[in-house]
């Protein structure tokens, strides 16, 4: 979601010559757990007749909702819900440490999750009922979330102060006429996500099923591609001026104090004196390795020969981490630790946007990569 916004809040700052600006992240993030609450009530509904140990049903009771995302998640959201500033629902406590919250809010819906069930299964209760049982269970949520994180605006009042020092009229918004003013440019549909995935065949589109936020909402796709591709596709974009949504294995050689990921930052094989020997492949099909974290992808840095050498995200983890809030990757490490990118389709050549004609192979939820 950070990453997300990020990809956007420039184009904000440029339209009313802002010097910074920042979408609300806590708005988003209320309604993203709200609404993988729903889902998750619908998949109980959905599995109640099958039994505890089916693979479905243990997979949606092991986390019930979490913190993750990808770039679906946020477009199914801002397409419902629209956006806010960070001045009208900003940061709280509990939206800085979720981890209690989301706890207690999971136990809650495993608690609901097993009352449905058990509903269903004695066959006693009517559709209508377990409909109205179902939105109560949702208030609970819903409280729970609002002495957390506060309660969304529907509408809300807002002005600005330019570069100039130059305070704007007080204007009436709801979160989805302010998307639509900020960012009318921008056409969600026009945008493409991308993966290096060397355990599953290239040119090839793929979709997990279930991997979504919102019950009327569109799973997770991408287009896998080899990473010379992708490494392609990704300067041309920064070149536009255009960042990439990206994300990557975050822990895996990074020196946060330098702000530096590198192959050569850690060498644990003359350490211990054994050899580690797999690739990326492997790594991913044994669960060593997968996508932890994203980030806005904005820079590259290339050779006499114009072939990249290094590469820059903006971090989400404030400016006290890495370079001022950058973290700087070599090319070797994208090769082995980058994973996914989201890039607009006036990019791709015509080899790989054929591959969206393809009906998507569809993966399970429990698939490594995910």
């Amino acid at each position: 979601m950070f990453t997300s916004l990020n990809t956007f809040r420039q184009k904000v700052s440029n339209r009313l010559a802002l010097n910074t600006f920042e979408f609300s992240e806590s708005y988003l993030y209320f309604w993203d757990i709200l609404e993988k609450a729903n889902l998750f009530l619908e998949n109980t509904i959905a599995t109640a007749s099958k039994p505890w140990d089916d693979r479905y049903v243990e997979w949606y009771f092991k986390t019930p909702v979490d913190d993750g995302g990808v770039w679906s998640s946020y477009i199914n959201l801002i397409k419902k819900y629209g956006l806010v500033p960070k001045t009208i629902m900003p940061e709280s406590h509990g939206s800085s440490n979720t981890s209690q919250m989301l706890r207690m809010i999971n136990r809650k819906l495993r608690e609901q999750g097993y009352t449905i069930r058990e509903m269903l299964t004695s066959k006693k209760s009517k559709p209508e009922e377990l409909k109205k049982e179902k939105v109560k269970m949702l208030g609970d949520v819903y409280r729970m979330l609002c002495l957390s994180l506060g309660e969304p605006p529907t509408e809300f009042e807002w002005r600005y102060q330019d570069k100039d020092d130059k305070i704007s009229d007080t204007k009436k918004y709801t979160p989805l006429s302010f998307l639509n003013e900020m960012l009318p440019e921008v056409n969600y549909n026009d945008y493409v996500m991308i993966m290096n995935n060397p355990s599953r065949p290239y040119y090839q589109y793929f979709e997990i099923e279930n991997y979504r936020n919102t019950k009327e909402g569109v799973n997770w796709k991408y287009i896998n591609l080899p990473n010379d591709v992708i490494k392609q596709l990704c300067m041309a974009s920064i070149k536009a001026n255009e960042p990439l949504y990206a994300s990557c294995d975050v822990g895996q050689q990074l020196d946060s104090k330098e702000g530096l990921l590198s192959l050569d930052n850690y060498d644990y094989e003359s350490l211990y004196g054994v050899k580690f020997q797999m690739d990326k492949k492997a790594r991913i099909l044994t669960h060593e390795s997968g996508s932890s974290h994203g980030m806005a992808l904005i820079a590259f840095d290339v050779d006499e020969n114009e072939k990249p050498t290094k590469w820059q995200f903006e971090n989400s983890w404030g400016n006290t981490s890495g370079q001022d809030g950058f973290l700087t990757f070599t090319d070797d490490w994208f090769n082995e630790y980058m994973f996914r990118f989201v890039i607009q389709k006036r990019f791709l050549p015509t080899d790989v946007l054929k591959v969206l004609e393809q009906t998507p192979t569809m993966t399970p939820p429990w698939d490594p990569m995910f």
